[in-house]
């Protein structure tokens, strides 16, 4: 059983000041108003809300996707101004391409790495298939998958290019919830052994306390942050387990009054 006590650590991300305003036909839309945050490396973020209030536009941003309308995201101090491969993101739906078998899918982040050999880039890709259990299918199609071994290959293509940020939208939303209950599972391990800095979006309390070392609260109109939880408790963490519901009852709470708030102001 670990613990999810670690050092403080020089921020792997900070957001100083950072909003989003989308223009549109009927006006402007403050999608996200002065968040400043700082994550560390290693820790596991989830950012839980209701949909609209922008914790998957913070995502973008944080990939470099999308530009803040004012404000600055740093990694390492150094100012994200586009993708990298060090921040790698995930999406509720897996993006892998069905033209290629499981093993090319995993190989394609590997293809512009100059720096190992064919050989090397195969053991590689072998090495994470395995991590996520998919080592008896690196030839399957990927139409041959299910929606859960779909998102393990694609958990394994973006792992193979050893990014240093995991930004995850909302990855098991469409799954079972025996399939998300084992990815909850897997997803905790590769995490407790590889120690990425994780940042995962959810509408799901209970998910977010699952998985999370931090779970950040968002409200809409304008998106921002207004609670932060610890969350310390033992790992492997299960959905099911008792000591997840004093945790998920007081963000629920946060939620309840932030919706209320935001139906007097509208």
């Amino acid at each position: 059983m670990n613990s999810d006590n670690q050092n403080k650590q020089i921020p792997r991300l900070s957001l100083i000041n950072v909003s989003k305003v989308f223009k549109g036909n009927y006006g402007a839309i403050n999608a996200l108003e002065d968040i400043s945050m700082e994550i560390s490396a290693g820790e596991f973020v989830c950012l839980v809300g209701p949909s609209g209030c922008g914790k998957s536009t913070l995502l973008n941003i944080l990939a470099g996707l999308e530009k803040p309308t004012s404000g600055q995201v740093l990694e390492n101090n150094i100012p994200v101004k586009e993708p990298g491969p060090d921040r790698v993101m995930i999406f509720q739906e897996h993006a892998l391409f069905p033209w290629l078998p499981v093993i090319g899918n995993v190989l394609f982040g590997l293809k512009y790495k100059k720096d190992l050999s064919k050989t090397e880039k195969l053991a590689k890709a072998r090495q994470y298939l395995e991590m996520v259990g998919l080592a008896k299918f690196e030839k399957a199609w990927i139409h041959q998958l299910s929606g859960g071994m779909r998102q393990r290959v694609a958990l394994a293509r973006a792992l193979v290019v050893n990014p240093q940020v995991l930004l995850m939208d909302e990855p098991f939303a469409s799954l079972d919830a025996m399939t998300r209950e084992q990815l909850y599972k897997d997803l905790q391990e590769i995490w407790m052994r590889e120690r990425k800095t994780i940042i995962f979006v959810t509408h799901n309390v209970r998910e977010a306390v699952c998985l999370g070392t931090r779970v950040c609260v968002f409200a809409r109109h304008p998106g921002r942050i207004t609670n932060e939880f610890a969350i310390d408790l033992p790992r492997p963490r299960t959905m099911n387990d008792t000591s997840l519901a004093h945790h998920a009852s007081e963000i629920t709470e946060v939620l309840k009054k932030n919706s209320e708030n935001e139906e007097l102001t509208l």
